[in-house]
């Protein structure tokens, strides 16, 4: 990573064959070892085409730390109370920094922890359609398949970095 905690950094998904996603900005945290933690304040304008939205609350994002590929298919995202959800984790190629733009092709399928700590795998029927619709090659269905498969197990056992470690990086988003 080239980036420093304090450094605007923007956030790119795509979707699979380089089509637009969401894009928003945010600022670098710090690290630990889970990876590269992002803030979105409360505010922050998020955009994909056809849809804008503001941040509700305050958010902290996840880029997981370098390792094997099959095991950084996904960026997670967690809200601050109050917020739509409690964590939300999207399925996608392994994230990459290109100096200040994290990049990553969202695959449709996101590991949701609700409030009332209820946690499932949305989007199923999407990732069915655009794996033949656009084209998913069989390694990326499988490493999808995989990656939500362990970060259900994860979140729903609230192992690391599910387990709470968002909320310190949430109080240092808060207090900048």
């Amino acid at each position: 990573m080239t980036v420093r905690p304090g450094d605007a950094v923007r956030v790119v998904m795509t979707k699979w064959g380089d089509r637009p996603h969401w894009e928003f900005d945010a600022v670098v945290l710090g690290s630990d070892e889970h990876g590269d933690w992002l803030g979105f304040p409360g505010g922050t304008p998020m955009a994909r085409p056809g849809l804008s939205v503001v941040s509700p609350v305050d958010q902290v994002g996840l880029v997981p730390a370098p390792g094997p590929d099959d095991q950084r298919g996904w960026l997670a995202t967690f809200h601050a109370d109050r917020g739509p959800v409690h964590t939300y984790v999207d399925m996608t190629t392994p994230p990459s920094w290109d100096d200040h733009v994290v990049r990553a092709v969202d695959l449709d399928l996101d590991v949701i922890r609700g409030n009332d700590g209820r946690v499932w795998v949305d989007d199923e029927d999407e990732f069915e359609q655009h794996r033949v619709e656009l084209g998913y090659p069989e390694d990326v269905v499988e490493l999808a398949v995989a990656t939500a498969a362990r970060i259900h197990a994860a979140v729903d056992r609230r192992l690391a970095p599910f387990d709470g470690s968002a909320e310190a990086w949430l109080e240092r988003l808060a207090r900048r």
